[in-house]
């Protein structure tokens, strides 16, 4: 394993961190108690496996499921100085709320400290203030480190990037888990924002988020070759210094393996990825065509400002994956989530709730504006209408099981009190 130093933490940081979102047995914490042997054996199977690689950094978070619960069954048996432990608990209006959460967080790991804590999803105007307001969240989590129970302090985002920005040059946080991927680049400045503070990046999901590299589209096997998608996009982020981290999210020991691959390829000297890049770049230009391929994001007003909430941009950046790289599955499942309405991980609403008689003013000041409005149809009917009742309204429907699971694990604790 190769390390890299993690920001001002001073943390030497495994190239490859182990996410918590995949091995859980239930996404419902509720559940900590009806843990399968079987589930629970494998991940003893892959924390094992991590560690014997190198790869000695968790990452886990409160909303995770039965995800801290578990491995606070496994890491306490472990020597304390061989891993790096990171957790998430999101922010809450009221900080006394905040703290218990924290601290029953904290408990679940059933360890003396974590030596990552980030504020889980400060995406929203709302969710930094309630943090960083005088009395706020982040006060509270200052007080526990100060008692020696959390070691450094972050966060993690899916804000636009000069929220991101704003937040890396506040000096608070030593570190930032936020999005980056040949598919997504949006966020290189904040990269570089990062850079100039001492902070530490950590990148979210990129084999998932970024394109469901573990199902490339043939398009995207033949462009990247001679490696697999999957290891061209760790090679592309880890190309870029300011990273230090990429979390895979692990099912098993042996998704480790093809990441490994790129870990060789490291050893041997800086990767030249340019050709492939040129090949990307050339094949997003071809299906696309010129200047729309080069000046597509130009001009868009932001979701907030679009009635109705359509997020214009993030559907012609969909749109424009499926019709470059054959990137469908993915981009079918992110355009659901805002099918249901969206939410503060994945903001705005669909094509269907777009008034077009209002587009030309909208888009003013985009090059572009003759052509959106049919991109827009012709996306909204690639990306959703060519799917199945099933598969057009299974996000929303999940949606609301999770909200009675919710309601019914609430409900228990309270007959659990009286």
């Amino acid at each position: 394993m190769l390390y890299r130093r993690f920001g001002r933490t001073e943390i030497d940081m495994p190239l490859f961190s182990v996410g918590g979102m995949r091995y859980q047995h239930s996404w419902d914490s509720s559940q900590q108690d009806q843990v399968p042997p079987e589930n629970q054996k494998n991940l003893e199977a892959i924390i094992d496996r991590a560690l014997e690689v190198g790869i000695h950094h968790f990452e886990t978070a409160r909303g995770y499921g039965t995800s801290e619960h578990q491995l606070g069954r496994i890491l306490p048996h472990r020597p304390r100085d061989s891993f790096i432990l990171q957790t998430k608990v999101p922010p809450q209006e009221d900080p006394e709320v905040f703290k218990a959460n924290l601290e029953d967080s904290l408990n679940r790991l059933q360890l003396d400290y974590v030596d990552l804590f980030a504020f889980h999803g400060l995406n929203f105007q709302k969710h930094m203030d309630w943090t960083l307001r005088p009395g706020g969240c982040y006060e509270v989590a200052l007080e526990l480190q100060k008692q020696g129970r959390i070691k450094h302090l972050g966060f993690s985002t899916h804000a636009p990037t000069p929220k991101i920005i704003e937040l890396l040059e506040s000096g608070k946080f030593a570190y930032v888990n936020l999005h980056f991927y040949y598919v997504n680049q949006e966020n290189l400045p904040a990269l570089h924002a990062a850079s100039k503070n001492d902070v530490g990046v950590f990148i979210i999901s990129p084999s998932s988020v970024g394109g469901k590299l573990f199902k490339p589209s043939d398009t995207l096997v033949e462009l990247c070759k001679p490696y697999s998608p999957m290891v061209f996009n760790d090679l592309f982020c880890l190309s870029h210094p300011e990273i230090k981290t990429l979390s895979l999210g692990a099912a098993k020991p042996e998704d480790f393996d093809e990441h490994l691959k790129a870990v060789e390829i490291l050893k041997e000297g800086p990767p030249d990825i340019e050709d492939i890049i040129k090949k990307l770049d050339a094949q997003f230009s071809k299906a696309l065509t010129e200047p729309y391929a080069s000046t597509w994001k130009e001009g868009l007003p932001s979701w907030e400002n679009v009635p109705g909430e359509v997020n214009l941009k993030t559907i012609l950046w969909l749109g424009n994956l499926e019709r470059a790289f054959g990137i469908t599955d993915y981009s079918r499942e992110r355009y659901k989530l805002l099918q249901t309405g969206g939410s503060h991980w994945f903001p705005g609403k669909t094509v269907n709730h777009l008034d077009f008689s209002q587009l030309d003013a909208l888009l003013v000041d985009s090059p572009n504006r003759e052509l959106i409005p049919q991109l827009l149809k012709e996306y909204h009917e690639t990306l959703f209408n060519k799917l199945s009742l099933k598969e057009r309204y299974q996000p929303k429907l999940k949606k609301i099981l999770n909200k009675l699971r919710r309601i019914k694990s609430k409900a228990k604790g309270l007959f659990a009190r009286d």
